[in-house]
């Protein structure tokens, strides 16, 4: 099935991802990058880590799986809870790329970066969002 727009050809992701982008460093904890979201209504936080070749992400999943387990959100730091294998796109990428990128890895936000600099998140909330709207 193709999404509205036409698929491939259709929107990108520059037109539907959030330019918001909120930053953390590894070391601070789960609670500050809860409060950091719950503050700006998003569902991650994009960590940046100098040591590290590229940005990281931490999605409220993340958050989740801590406190499920029982461990402290003002003990943990957000580099012991990144999500792994973290991908990125670019504005230019079609949204069914990002789609279809986001279901072969089973997860639902993606980083943007234009010039190794991350300038956008694009969650499959903002996806749905986009292809609904073209209805």
């Amino acid at each position: 099935m193709t999404p509205p727009g036409g698929g491939e050809a259709g929107m990108e992701i520059r037109e539907g991802m959030s330019t918001d982008v909120v930053t953390v460093t590894p070391q601070r904890t789960l609670r500050e990058a809860a409060r950091f979201m719950a503050d700006r209504n998003c569902g991650s936080v994009v960590v940046m880590d100098p040591e590290q070749p590229g940005p990281g992400i931490f999605t409220e999943r993340d958050l989740l799986h801590s406190v499920a387990a029982g461990e402290s959100p003002d003990q943990e730091v957000i580099a012991d809870h990144l999500t792994a294998r973290s991908t990125f796109a670019e504005p230019n990428w079609p949204l069914e790329r990002a789609a279809r990128a986001m279901i072969r890895g089973g997860f639902r936000h993606l980083v943007v970066m234009d010039g190794g600099e991350p300038v956008g998140v694009l969650s499959m909330r903002d996806i749905v969002r986009r292809w609904a709207e073209e209805k």
